[in-house]
């Protein structure tokens, strides 16, 4: 079978039956009554059938771990002799097919050091379910007779916290009920020091629906979110999934947990009887509801996660209704558990195809965990440039150091890694001057050529990126005028030091190897027996430098890079080395396209003069899309058109270096997640777009909105098209705390150019 999603998680009900009678149990109090029929205890046959069934399903889909939760009812109750059957069954059948994690869920009532050392030996966790303090623990989680258990779960709560056991504790599962006191319950779970907590909402549907004692709509949403304000206050002192799974979706990260978020389910359930079903909160919803016609002993793991009723659950975006499809938080809250969704079939419609029972909780819930953390979880670089710089220059060393993993084993890179590492530890002047190199567009150019080459094994990468490796080592001595000599290896007669410029050691079509070193008033090569000078004071002819461009009195010196031979990243070509007279032609339009910018839109032209350090002059003349243009991977590069006049030079510079701020931003922080999932109206494009797209459009005419206002030449209309845009995007599930934040900083920035 093709496009399966394999099973990973397996919920083997071993016991059907339970010691305890909760008022709010799905399995016995809910629509289903199956467990009526099935055999109290699982049969040795059908744990053996199980356990090949899931060892053929790992083989078959090369799956790294598997997960088994033994369940029930009460699974304690089915003994430890069953339960050792378990373990050594599964831990028999999955040995050298896959890793296994077996846990255990339980009221704990039964829990005992014979149970434990059993689960010592085989690494098996286990889960409590406990629904707080007494009162809360008591509300629901009694005998039949209506004594109360709470003082036997902190018992056995207190066994396995103790030594040898306590590598064993898995967590707490407690049921949220609103008449509790959300800080007590808090209270008294953290006091047992959990690995984890789970909160879960109650099973309810549309046809059972939640209790609310006092009408409120959001009534659970309020509770957890006195929990989630109680847990800040104490720190976050354990885990908490429900609201680590928010927050890690907010920020663009999965979900963690089965009732939020997207992410396709990957868990089947194995009855007493045998029977595989879906999961089986199902039985909430309708008797027959999880059954799916299959059993371990006829049939294959492959056959139930073909079944419509799983695959209905492993959609995603398209799994969910119409309405959540529309929903801001949907991508946070997935549309709320599958079964909570479920209505009987009536004029509005049936099935699961609903929002959840729960959806003014979680949509509550959502938001309120989003407004009480978004100031910590906007990424720091949005609103700090040299923040930002940081960031990119973190990026480039880990792309670097991935490339020497892929490297590490050719002797020419070897030879130059050292001589980098020996940089590297040279002092202030060699840290100073490898960022100077490091931190050089085209050396994430670079990078990324050579890693596509290396993991698309097309070519092999390793002569190229030793020679550019040497040579950008070899920069970073002569910039540091360090004693220490560096080879490089020249091809066609010449090698290019990045950031310095272009040496010339032999004639076109020669190759060879020379060694540099820093002088006292410049730079040196010895090739062979004869050592010449170069550089700033030697005005030689073999010696091409890179020329600059200044912004500004007190700006950094801006590089006119017409060298590089990884220049060649941008959409149109790159010119030619420039001769002297168009350098400073060049370099007059530049200076005042800068002042236009100055005078017309400060603020912009200062956001734009922060991480430009390369200008690369291009051919040709504007693209549909504007005339800057970002580099591929160089976050400080901006290819500009040698031809453009005055006002389209600034325009470049203006839209270049908006558009690479973004492309910046995009790359160390999750401005959205999920990206083409949806599909959004653009007011500048015949088409839909992804949300990435309509951003990018966006972040740039805001700027340009400000220029053509400032020089009087608005576009008709080009406000409101950008406002309806905004409002677009401030709608859009797919973007993160720091992406909503971007789209209110881009309203700021619109009105402050008088839009």
């Amino acid at each position: 079978m093709t496009g399966l999603i394999a099973f990973r998680e397996i919920v083997l009900k071993v016991h059907s039956r339970c010691d305890l009678a909760c008022d709010h149990c799905y399995v016995y109090e809910h629509a289903d009554q199956s467990w009526r029929g099935r055999p109290k205890v699982i049969s040795p046959e059908a744990i053996t059938h199980t356990a090949a069934r899931l060892a053929e399903h790992a083989r078959d889909h090369a799956l790294p771990s598997v997960t088994v939760i033994l369940h029930g009812g009460e699974p304690l109750l089915a003994g430890t002799a069953r339960l050792r059957l378990v373990c050594e069954e599964f831990t028999r059948a999955l040995a050298g097919i896959a890793d296994l994690d077996l846990r255990i869920h339980t009221n704990g009532l039964q829990l005992s050091t014979r149970h434990l050392d059993l689960f010592a030996e085989y690494g098996v966790r286990v889960g409590i379910s406990l629904d707080g303090d007494r009162a809360a623990n008591d509300r629901h989680r009694r005998f039949a007779d209506g004594r109360t258990s709470h003082p036997l779960v902190l018992a056995a709560v207190a066994l396995l916290r103790s030594e040898p056991y306590r590598h064993l504790y898995q967590g707490l599962l407690c049921t949220v009920d609103v008449a509790n006191d959300p800080v007590a319950v808090l209270d008294a779970l953290v006091e047992l020091e959990p690995p984890r907590v789970d909160f879960l909402l109650p099973h309810a549907t549309w046809e059972a629906p939640p209790p609310r004692p006092d009408g409120v709509p959001d009534a659970y949403a309020r509770w957890l979110l006195r929990v989630f304000d109680h847990w800040e206050h104490l720190g976050r002192p354990v885990p908490v999934r429900l609201f680590e799974s928010l927050l890690s979706t907010l920020g663009g990260g999965p979900s963690l947990t089965e009732s939020l978020g997207l992410a396709p389910t990957d868990l089947v359930v194995v009855e007493t009887d045998g029977a595989l079903e879906q999961v089986d909160s199902l039985k909430s919803a309708f008797e027959g509801a999880a059954a799916t016609g299959f059993n371990v002993f006829d049939h294959a793991f492959d056959q139930v996660a073909a079944h419509p009723g799983v695959r209905a659950r492993q959609l995603g975006l398209v799994g969910v209704s119409d309405s959540c499809r529309r929903c801001p938080v949907v991508r946070s809250c997935g549309g709320g558990l599958y079964t909570h969704r479920y209505k009987a079939d009536d004029d509005t419609g049936g099935g699961f195809d609903n929002p959840s029972v729960y959806c003014a909780d979680l949509r509550e819930l959502v938001e309120g965990v989003e407004g009480r953390t978004a100031d910590r979880a906007t990424a720091p670089e949005l609103a700090d440039p040299a923040g930002l710089a940081r960031a990119q220059e973190d990026l480039t060393r880990v792309l670097l150091a991935r490339l020497h993993e892929d490297l590490a084993g050719d002797a020419d890179w070897a030879r130059a890694w050292e001589l980098l590492a020996a940089v590297e530890q040279a002092g202030e002047a060699g840290a100073d001057a490898l960022d100077a190199v490091l931190d050089h567009p085209f050396t994430r150019t670079w990078v990324w050529a050579a890693l596509d080459l290396s993991r698309e094994r097309r070519a092999d990468p390793a002569p190229e990126a030793a020679r550019r490796l040497a040579a950008l080592t070899a920069a970073a001595v002569l910039r540091g005028g360090l004693d220490l000599p560096a080879e490089v290896a020249y091809r066609d007669g010449e090698v290019y030091l990045p950031t310095l410029g272009l040496l010339r050691l032999g004639e076109p079509g020669t190759d060879g190897r020379a060694v540099l070193h820093a002088t006292e008033d410049g730079y040196a090569v010895r090739d062979g027996r004869t050592e010449h000078r170069f550089g700033p004071a030697a005005g030689d002819s073999r010696w091409q430098p890179v020329r600059t461009w200044s912004p500004g009195p007190d700006a950094a010196p801006v590089a006119l890079e017409d060298l590089d031979p990884y220049r060649n990243c941008f959409p149109r070509p790159p010119r030619l080395r420039l001769g002297a007279g168009e350098t400073e032609e060049w370099r007059g339009r530049l200076d005042e396209a800068w002042a236009l910018l100055h005078t017309a839109v400060p603020e912009f032209a200062r956001a734009a003069a922060a991480g430009l350090t390369t200008l690369t002059p291009l051919a040709g003349g504007p693209l549909a899309g504007g005339w800057g243009e970002a580099g591929r991977h160089g976050p400080g590069a901006l290819g500009v058109p040698y031809d453009a006049g005055v006002r389209e030079t600034a325009l470049a510079l203006l839209t270049g270096r908006r558009r690479a701020r973004l492309r910046a931003l995009t790359e160390v922080a999750d401005l959205y997640a999920l990206d083409g999932q949806w599909q959004h109206p653009s007011p500048w494009r015949e088409r839909p777009v992804p949300v990435s797209r309509l951003l990018a459009d966006v972040h740039e005419r805001v700027a340009v909105e400000a220029y053509r206002r400032a020089t009087a030449v608005p576009e008709p209309g080009g406000a409101d098209r950008i406002h309806r845009a905004l409002d677009r995007l401030s709608g859009a599930a797919e973007l993160t705390t720091t992406g909503k934040r971007l789209v209110e900083q881009l309203r700021w920035e619109l009105k402050g150019a008088g839009a």
